[in-house]
């Protein structure tokens, strides 16, 4: 069989194949037969239907079409292992088929073109002395002291308040609701959609709702009705209220102050439920946990800033199939969130959403399987190995986690993979110089930049 390979963009061998004239004429007999075995014809028995007045009913064009249906998909795949080809997926025919329909003649040689797609090519060009700036991130002792302190809050007592005004860090119970006002700084009459409630609870704190809703509370007294007008942010999520002015009615039905506990051996007990005894033991687990944190953000910060600098000055090509399984990968991994998240995943991936989903996935996917296929290959060239003990401990964990009947080998390797990655970023990392700022320096300059090309 004669085959001419060339390479195609996005991982892709081109072939065209010409199959020798015995083998078209073969193929159409075996065709023949087994219509003619199958096909129930008026007049005749199955199985017993001349071959003359088979093709005369069925007609030229429909029996080539099954003829190459079978033709090409034997020709095809006895040309990818003629040439040691690695495909990947189905193939994809690039001659149209009715044009083949027309050209094909049994007994006679019959030439198509497909394509398949073939393992990512990768192409290393920098990856060793790297130069970037990543974010460090140091434990603060105010951190631990901000936790304890909303771990107080949270288990704090509410106290009813009658002889004073509100105040930040008190609770309200309150009725509202808001409308438009428009250009001539008048209220309009109609409530607007969704902001309307009875009894809603609102901690009167800094960030809290939108600006300028929390300080309209500050200075009202139980049962007092009040107006004040704010402003919605540009960047609020319902586009149809940002930036508009909205004045609320509100009627602070109750106050309430918050009585903390003391920050003590019991409080510590009952925050934690009894896992410490003693406030001091809870703190020094919290402080080790902080600064374990703070390693982990300076870790992952490093690692994004890298990979940025790897995407920079390395590429590779992605086949299509491995593209389509990264995007399922992406949603499936989103599904899982919501779910967790108690979100009902039916209501956002509906069938007709599906296409738009996987095509917003797409940027993503194509860039975790191109930094995935760039740090593979350097660690093969650079024969990168992973930890043993380390394995075997993250083995034992996925088991733990996972219902019986989970392919073991597959599983084997899905954490070598991720081994070799962790392996291969931290090896890179020693290899770069790395020019450490404060955390959210670079995400700051990154929105401001943002802000400037909008």
């Amino acid at each position: 069989m004669k085959v001419i390979q060339e390479k195609l963009p996005a991982s892709q061998v081109g072939l065209e194949i010409e199959v020798p004239a015995d083998v078209t004429q073969k193929a159409y007999d075996e065709t023949v037969r087994k219509l003619a075995r199958t096909v129930n014809l008026p007049g005749f028995r199955k199985g017993k239907v001349p071959k003359q007045i088979l093709i005369q009913r069925l007609g030229s064009n429909r029996i080539k079409a099954s003829v190459l249906e079978d033709l090409i998909d034997d020709s095809l795949k006895a040309a990818i292992a003629q040439e040691n080809i690695e495909a990947l997926g189905n193939f994809q025919l690039k001659s149209s088929f009715d044009d083949l329909i027309s050209a094909y003649k049994p007994g006679e040689a019959f030439t198509f073109k497909a394509a398949v797609d073939v393992p990512a090519t990768v192409t290393l060009n920098s990856y060793k002395g790297l130069s970037f700036k990543a974010e460090k991130s140091e434990y603060d002792p105010a951190d631990l002291d901000e936790f304890l302190t909303q771990k107080q809050r949270e288990l704090a007592t509410l106290v009813p308040v009658e002889d004073r005004a509100a105040q930040m860090g008190d609770v309200a119970i309150a009725d509202y609701e808001g409308r438009y006002v428009n250009d001539a700084g008048e209220e309009e009459a109609d409530i607007i959609p969704g902001t309307q409630a009875e009894d809603f609870s609102l901690d009167l704190e800094e960030g809290k709702f939108i600006p300028g809703f929390v300080d309209g509370f500050v200075g009202m007294k139980p049962e007092e009705t009040k107006k004040f007008t704010v402003t919605f942010p540009d960047d609020y999520g319902n586009e149809e209220m940002a930036g508009k002015q909205v004045s609320f009615t509100v009627t602070l039905k109750e106050l309430k102050s918050r009585e903390l506990p003391e920050l003590d051996d019991e409080f510590a007990s009952e925050a934690t439920n009894e896992e410490f005894e003693t406030l001091a033991a809870w703190q020094e687990s919290l402080e080790a946990q902080l600064k374990e944190n703070a390693e982990i953000s300076t870790k992952n910060s490093v690692r994004r800033y890298l990979l940025e600098q790897l995407a920079a000055n390395n590429s590779a090509e992605l086949p299509e199939v491995s593209v389509n399984e990264e995007i399922t990968a992406v949603l499936t991994q989103q599904m899982m969130e919501f779910s967790r998240m108690g979100i009902d995943v039916n209501r956002i991936f509906t069938k007709d959403m599906i296409p738009k989903l996987r095509e917003t996935a797409r940027p993503e996917a194509e860039q975790r399987l191109s930094n995935s296929l760039i740090l593979t290959e350097i660690a093969k060239v650079e024969k990168i190995e992973i930890d043993t003990d380390k394995f075997n401990e993250r083995l034992e964990e996925a088991k733990a986690e996972l219902q019986e009947g989970f392919d073991e080998e597959r599983l084997q390797e899905a954490i070598k993979e991720e081994l070799t990655i962790e392996a291969t970023l931290d090896w890179l990392a020693e290899q770069s110089e790395i020019e450490f700022v404060p955390a959210g320096t670079l995400e700051a300059e990154e929105a401001e930049a943002a802000d400037e090309e909008e």
